[in-house]
Parts: C-alpha cells; sequence; structure tokens
C-alpha cells in the first residue's frame, strides 16, 4: 500500500458487503413471497421486503462506489487522502442513516414513518427507489457533498489523471442527479418524468463513468499496460455510454405522456446502449492479453474480465431486448423487465465493486501480492457460483416475463388476470429461487475467502 490514507476504504468495503448480505437476504424472502405470498405476512410483507431490497442494493453500491474512490484517488492523484477524518466521520454518518432508515421500513408503518419523519413538511416519500424519508435523503446530500469536497480537494493538490477526473465527473453526477429525487410535484405524469433524471440519469448514465474509472485503474494495476492506451479506450467507451444513456432516457417516458418524438428518441439511442459495454468487454480482454506483468492476484483479473463480460450481458443484450418502444408495449413492467435489471446491476455495478475489494482488500489487509491460492481458490468458485446463478435468475425470470406476455398482454390470448397469471408462472419461480439459494451459496463462499490463511501464514503463525 503506497499510501496510509487508503486505509479509509477499508470500512466502506466491509460494510457495503455487510449490505450486499443483507440484500441477498430479502431477496430469497422476496423470491419465497412469490411462491407464496403469505410468507412472513404480515410481519414482513411483499412490499416492505422489496423497499428493503432494493434499497440496501442502492446503499451498498454507494458505499462500494465510496470506498473505491477513497483507495484509488490517493494512489491517481499521488498524494494523501485530503482529509482521512472526515472521511470516517461521514462513514458512521451514512451507516447510521441507513440502518435506522432499513429499521424504520421493517418495524413502522410507511405511513407512520413518513409522519415520524416531518414528510408533511416537504413531501418526497412514495417512489420507487425514493422511498427514503426527506430526512435521510438530506443526510444523503450532506454526506456526498462532504465525500466530494474530500477527494475534489486530494486531486486538486495531486496528479490529474484521466481516471481520478472521470470518476469525480461521474461521482459529481450522481450527487447532482440525487436532487431530483426532492422534487415531487403533484401532477403523475411530471413526476415520473423528472424520477427518470434519478433512476435512469444514475444506471444508465453517471455510475457508468464510476464503472468505467474503477476497471481503467484495476486494469492499469493488475496488468502493467500503458496508461495511454487504457485512457484512448476509457474516452470512447465513456463518451458513447453518456450520448446513448442521456438521450436513451426517452424510451422511458412511452407511459407517462410526453411528445412522440421521445417514443422513436428514447428508442433508437437506447438501442446504441450495448455498443459502449461491448467495447468494454473488448478492451478489458484486450489489455489484459498486452499484459506485462503476471500478477499473484489473479483472481482479481477474473473479476475485471467477468465484469465487462456480465455488463455486456445484462446492460447490453438483455437491455436491448425490450428496449425499442413496439416490444416495450408489451413487456413494460413485466419479469422481463426484473431479468434485466438483476443481471445489469449484478454485473455492471455490483461485480465493479467485488472487482475493487478483490484487488485493494488484500493489499489493505498487508498482502501485498494478494490473497493466498488457497484464498484465491474459493473466491474463484465464488465468483462461478454466482455469475452463473445469476445467469440462471436471468434466464427464469425471462421465461416468467415470456409466459407473463403470452397470457397477459397479447391481443389474441391475453385475457387471463394478473393473479391467475402469476399463479401459472409459479414453478418458473421455484427454478428462479433455487437459483438464487445457490448465488447466496456463492456469496457465502466469497466471504469465506477472506478468512482463509495460506501455507506460508500458517508456518509463520
Amino acid at each position: 500500500m503506497k499510501y496510509e490514507s487508503q486505509q479509509v476504504a477499508k470500512p466502506y468495503f466491509i460494510f457495503a458487503l455487510v449490505l450486499f448480505a443483507g440484500q441477498i437476504i430479502f431477496g430469497l424472502l422476496m423470491g419465497m413471497q412469490y411462491i407464496n405470498g403469505d410468507t412472513l405476512f404480515p410481519y414482513i410483507p411483499f412490499n416492505v421486503a422489496r423497499m428493503v431490497h432494493t434499497n440496501l442494493l442502492i446503499v451498498w453500491l454507494l458505499f462500494g462506489f465510496m470506498g473505491a474512490a477513497y483507495y484509488l484517488i490517493p494512489e491517481e492523484s499521488e498524494t494523501e487522502l485530503f482529509s482521512p477524518k472526515l472521511a470516517i466521520i461521514m462513514f458512521w454518518v451514512f451507516a447510521a442513516a441507513g440502518v435506522a432508515t432499513i429499521l424504520g421500513y421493517l418495524l413502522v408503518p410507511y405511513a407512520e414513518l413518513a409522519r415520524l419523519t416531518g414528510n408533511a413538511l416537504w413531501p418526497t416519500m412514495g417512489r420507487e427507489f425514493l422511498e427514503q424519508p426527506t430526512i435521510t435523503k438530506l443526510g444523503i446530500v450532506v454526506v456526498a457533498l462532504a465525500f466530494i469536497f474530500n477527494i475534489g480537494m486530494t486531486i486538486l493538490r495531486g496528479r490529474k489523471t484521466v481516471i481520478n477526473l472521470i470518476l469525480i465527473t461521474g461521482l459529481i453526477g450522481l450527487a447532482v442527479f440525487f436532487l431530483f429525487a426532492f422534487y415531487n410535484p403533484i401532477n403523475l405524469a411530471l413526476d415520473k418524468f423528472f424520477w427518470w433524471w434519478v433512476v435512469h440519469l444514475w444506471v444508465e448514465g453517471v455510475w457508468e463513468l464510476i464503472m468505467g474509472a474503477i476497471l481503467a485503474f484495476v486494469l492499469i494495476k493488475i496488468t502493467g499496460v500503458d496508461r495511454e492506451y487504457i485512457e484512448k479506450w476509457l474516452y470512447l467507451i465513456i463518451a458513447l455510454a453518456l450520448i446513448s444513456g442521456l438521450v436513451g432516457m426517452g424510451h422511458h417516458y412511452y407511459w407517462i405522456g410526453p411528445p412522440e418524438y421521445w417514443l422513436w428518441l428514447g428508442s433508437f439511442f437506447s438501442a446504441l446502449e450495448p455498443i459502449p459495454f461491448f467495447m468494454m468487454m473488448l478492451y478489458a480482454f484486450s489489455v489484459v492479453k498486452k499484459r506485462r506483468i503476471n500478477p499473484n492476484n489473479k483472481i482479481a483479473t477474473t473479476w475485471a474480465l467477468g465484469t465487462a463480460t456480465m455488463a455486456f450481458l445484462g446492460a447490453g443484450v438483455w437491455g436491448f431486448l425490450h428496449t425499442l418502444a413496439p416490444v416495450n408495449y408489451y413487456t413494460h413492467g413485466t419479469q422481463i423487465t426484473a431479468a434485466h435489471g438483476h443481471l445489469a446491476f449484478f454485473g455492471a455495478y455490483a461485480m465493479i465493486v467485488m472487482t475493487i475489494i478483490s484487488y485493494a482488500m488484500p493489499i489493505l489487509r498487508g498482502r501485498e501480492d494478494g490473497n493466498p491460492p488457497e484464498a484465491q481458490k474459493v473466491e474463484r468458485i465464488a465468483f462461478w457460483l454466482m455469475c452463473i446463478s445469476m445467469i440462471g435468475i436471468t434466464l427464469a425470470l425471462t421465461a416468467a416475463g415470456v409466459w407473463q406476455v403470452a397470457l397477459q398482454r397479447l391481443p389474441e390470448t391475453g385475457a387471463t388476470g394478473f393473479i391467475d397469471t402469476q399463479t401459472q408462472i409459479i414453478p418458473v419461480y421455484w427454478i428462479r429461487l433455487l437459483f438464487g439459494l445457490m448465488f447466496t451459496a456463492g456469496l457465502a463462499a466469497y466471504f469465506a475467502s477472506f478468512f482463509i490463511a495460506g501455507k506460508s501464514e500458517n508456518r509463520s503463525a
């Protein structure tokens, strides 16, 4: 480890993984509730389980992005972090706010939670993915501003690289677009119009900058390839991702009443979105092929290549499958959307966080050459279990979505009601649940890999 302040990343990584485990537990619960809706009712009804599942996803990824930034920014800038103390304070503020919010979802009826947190004074609650109380949203803004100030000052007084400039651009965009979470107009069409400015412009816009910067940093470290070569690829990928992602937001506007031109703009530019992800996959394999070093931490290379591949499949291929307006007319809101969401979030964002953790955490723990081979072997098993099971979940949800469209949406046959449709799909939900259990086993193996000592460490002990 080059800089002492990089240790700040460690609690962020650890807490991110703890929240990740919580997200998976609630995902399994929801999988059971799709089969038997009375599972844990009335203690944790489906709407609460889903709210906790999606909010934990967002929060653990944010912790992962912050940890990644606190690790790589000092190394890229060639200077210590501006204020490690501020980073630790904001960690505890964010962790406390996140835990309190999740407990609020679980222990207090949502309407009562809104009343207790003063939502009437500034109504922002009740929207998908943005269910957090207004006071929590304000806390997120404070944490984000302190975080950006900290890494921004570090970059200003140190070396400026393409990687840290793209990373901070993505992080600033993350903070700016989150501000639309505070705008909650009475008109539902107007509300949904700007709601997508948070939801879409995060995951199909500025988060892609963050992902690209982290992946480029890891590839430089594990391959030794010239920075200039990687940066040229990064510029091209980010430019295409932003252009297609920003205008492609229009494919969400199909259902909410904006002018008709958004229908075609959104469809066309969304159809272009697989291109930068395909280029990212080519770029990752090209860089690894040109590598000048063969690091002991081989599993980090596996995660980097897996990230690029799974992101292309989830965000690219499965996104394209249902993004065109004539197709989305039938598939909107079905399990096909859930299939795309699961594979895209896992491939693009969960895996990039696990990539930087796989590379950085051994170094933060004093293992400069990576975890021992015994630990990497277990981590490789975890990698394949999680990737294969997520593809299985995606295929199961895709089959469920196609079945749902056939029963419920097609003009010739779509006379089946929603509940009857869901009942007929239950066999596929069992398959999805089995793959979910397999994913959980993979996550358990991933956690276990951090506690496996090598033969040399055992002898020294």
